[in-house]
């Protein structure tokens, strides 16, 4: 059957963060665990980014994935939102990256469309899907769906590669050598900008 290769996706967020772990074993995909990290609303922002943070690491001491994907933000008509979100996200991306674990990021249509078929299919079509793909799996919620869908999605880039070998020409961003993207500069310059104030 061949080496198992365990996947950790994330569907990251300031008040809930879906997490969802599975494994590939030969051509079929085997749920292991999904949930949601929550951040405690009445806490300092920075306190909610430590407890996501905790958290991804926790999920990471306890499945040992090898890999992480991660589902890319939009720019929210609110820049406040965006700005959190980012801020989030920084706080989840940074616990895989800094042991070591490619973390791979992609857009939410891509991810719609490696599970569903259709990039603007619904998170009710989402979820079933996944529970297709992952038959013994009991989704804890739509975040943890929406993760596992990230990390199939992701398995589905790493069976195309042939597990760790060489890229089939899959286009992709890996967080160790992606330039920023315009959305991240905008991040960067607000957070430079509230620092300098």
């Amino acid at each position: 059957m061949g080496l198992a290769i365990r996947l950790l996706g994330l569907d990251p967020g300031l008040r809930n963060t879906g997490w969802g772990v599975i494994e590939i074993l030969g051509n079929r995909l085997v749920h292991v665990a999904n949930g949601t990290l929550h951040s405690t609303p009445s806490l300092s922002i920075a306190e909610r980014l430590v407890q996501l943070h905790d958290g991804v690491n926790g999920i990471l001491e306890r499945y040992d994935p090898q890999e992480a994907a991660v589902e890319e933000t939009f720019v929210n008509k609110n820049p406040e939102s965006t700005l959190k979100l980012g801020l989030a996200r920084g706080a989840i991306l940074i616990a895989p990256a800094k042991q070591g674990l490619a973390v791979t990021e992609y857009a939410p249509n891509r991810v719609k469309k490696s599970v569903v078929g259709v990039g603007h299919a619904n998170k009710e079509q989402v979820q079933t899907m996944v529970e297709r793909l992952l038959p013994d799996c009991e989704i804890t919620g739509p975040d943890a769906a929406d993760a596992l869908a990230v990390a199939i999605c992701h398995a589905h880039f790493v069976q195309g590669r042939g597990a760790f070998g060489q890229d089939v020409g899959v286009s992709r961003r890996t967080v160790q050598a992606a330039p920023m993207s315009g959305y991240e500069r905008a991040v960067a310059a607000a957070l430079a900008k509230e620092a300098n104030s």
